[in-house]
């Protein structure tokens, strides 16, 4: 029953939650308790841990294991959750065991950044994966292209892959990627709101979201407006966010977690620093600006407790 209303959400917002720290540096899942219920309330389809806005890279993958039980409870199995898998194969493997007994709906891995990666290793690297996670339903990340599309046509052909997050602004490559694959693969656009209406275009359904954290009902809008083919719409909704994403793209995207975290906290659900190599804190300059368009967006008058 999970699979069948992860696939059922699949197609809608994947929001992906971010990892709290503690003053001591420690995880500290608790704090995600007010984002997830605020998040659900709202109408988000999935909720991710262990993805790029949870700092994946940035945690232990014992802290990895430990995250994904606990968003797993905080969810009490009211959405699909989605489980980020990667770094070495080892580690992947097992993290997709620890999902798995967590009770998760699905496993998202996470394209290796290893420098000696080579298309069929990825290939490797995914079936191993799925292996492990038994019949579990397996997402693939793809955060470039680069790999080629005869690759990516066979890692579709694995039998536990359900669909493709594609993050690459590279919508007439996805195009072509959807042509070559089983028509049942999902793809959702993994660039978040603002590259949405461009990859819905060609045929992604649904996108990702670090913005759920901090004002899922614009997330939901935006989903609301794309799925019935307003585009216009759409359009206004992503321009009144538009800074926040930009803000998130600074310092070659080093802010991308730092501008999530710092709006959490000036809404009153601090959930602690950001680990390096992420920026932390934001500038005076930065932090004037984020703080400037919350409080445009009625998220710091209590709306957002």
């Amino acid at each position: 029953m999970a699979s069948h209303n992860f696939l059922a959400a699949l197609p809608g917002i994947s929001g992906i939650l971010v990892t709290p720290f503690d003053a001591d540096d420690q995880v500290a899942p608790q704090r995600l308790k007010p984002i997830i219920d605020r998040a659900v309330g709202a109408g988000v389809h999935i909720l991710t841990a262990n993805g790029n806005t949870g700092e994946f890279y940035g945690l232990t993958t014992a802290e990895a294991e430990h995250m994904v039980h606990a968003v797993a409870e905080l969810i009490g199995g009211r959405v699909p959750m989605i489980a980020g898998i990667g770094r070495s194969i080892g580690d992947a493997v097992t993290l997709t065991k620890a999902s798995r007994a967590a009770g998760t709906s699905a496993l998202m891995v996470h394209q290796p950044p290893d420098p000696f990666v080579s298309p069929r290793g990825v290939i490797a690297y995914v079936q191993r994966i799925a292996e492990a996670g038994h019949d579990l339903p397996v997402v693939l990340y793809l955060r470039n292209d680069g790999i080629g599309l005869d690759a990516i046509e066979q890692l579709c052909r694995i039998p536990q892959v359900v669909g493709v997050k594609w993050a690459s602004p590279t919508p007439l490559r996805l195009g072509e990627a959807i042509r070559r694959a089983d028509p049942a693969i999902v793809w959702v656009g993994g660039l978040a709101e603002t590259w949405a209406p461009p990859l819905c275009a060609v045929g992604a359904r649904g996108f990702t979201s670090g913005l759920i954290n901090v004002w899922p009902e614009h997330s939901v809008a935006i989903h609301k407006a794309l799925a019935a083919g307003d585009y216009k719409t759409a359009g206004v909704l992503i321009a009144t966010m538009g800074a926040f994403e930009e803000l998130r793209a600074e310092e070659g995207n080093g802010t991308n977690v730092t501008v999530v975290k710092s709006a959490l906290a000036m809404m009153g659900q601090d959930c602690g620093h950001v680990r390096p190599p992420g920026a932390w804190p934001l500038t005076e300059r930065q932090s004037a600006t984020l703080r400037g368009r919350l409080e445009s967006w009625g998220l710091l008058d209590g709306a957002a407790t």
